[in-house]
């Protein structure tokens, strides 16, 4: 993919537009938690595509979007496509919405009925983020992870407890000693 910044513009708001009219069908449904709302979180270029993270009450996903032209491969809706992150290898899921336009996702939570508040939700997106452009959090395995498998190891992560000094020094999405040691 291209290195060259997006020249769309960034999907947030399009994105949170399309999915709050979701949500307001989709009230009072088992797998919603209704202390989420739709936020499109830290979205920013990268390889020419726009990447971030989708919260709504009922998902938390990956999302690319559009930005040059020249570096957008589009997916038909449901098709799959692997794309390399320096944390590893994920699956995404393409999607179209008419306010939205094209996207990809890839699942990080789905439900996401274990937050209890929106701002925990918001600091998990943000740090899944970081840990997906960090090579110190690639999976151990030579294999490329598929969607559900290496964010699956991230979710992992993420449910465990972890102490403070972990936290403090980034170690909460790396493997512990016995998943094969830091």
């Amino acid at each position: 993919m291209s290195e060259l910044a997006p020249s769309a513009p960034d999907p947030s708001a399009r994105l949170e537009a399309a999915f709050r009219a979701v949500e307001a069908r989709m009230r009072g449904l088992t797998f919603v938690n209704p202390a989420l709302r739709v936020e499109a979180v830290g979205f920013h270029p990268w390889q020419g595509c726009w990447l971030g993270v989708l919260i709504t009450p009922w998902f938390m996903n990956l999302v690319l979007a559009p930005g040059d032209p020249d570096a957008w491969h589009p997916l038909a809706v449901g098709a799959k496509r692997l794309y390399r992150f320096p944390a590893g290898t994920y699956e995404f899921i393409g999607g179209s919405d008419e306010a939205a336009g094209e996207y990809q996702g890839c699942s990080l939570f789905s439900p996401v009925l274990q937050f209890a508040d929106h701002e925990t939700a918001r600091q998990t997106a943000a740090c899944a983020l970081d840990a997906l452009l960090d090579p110190g959090t690639a999976q151990a395995s030579a294999t490329p992870a598929s969607g559900a498998e290496g964010v699956g190891g991230i979710r992992q992560r993420l449910e465990r407890p972890i102490s403070k000094r972990d936290l403090l020094r980034g170690r909460f999405l790396r493997a512990t000693d016995e998943e094969g040691g830091y």
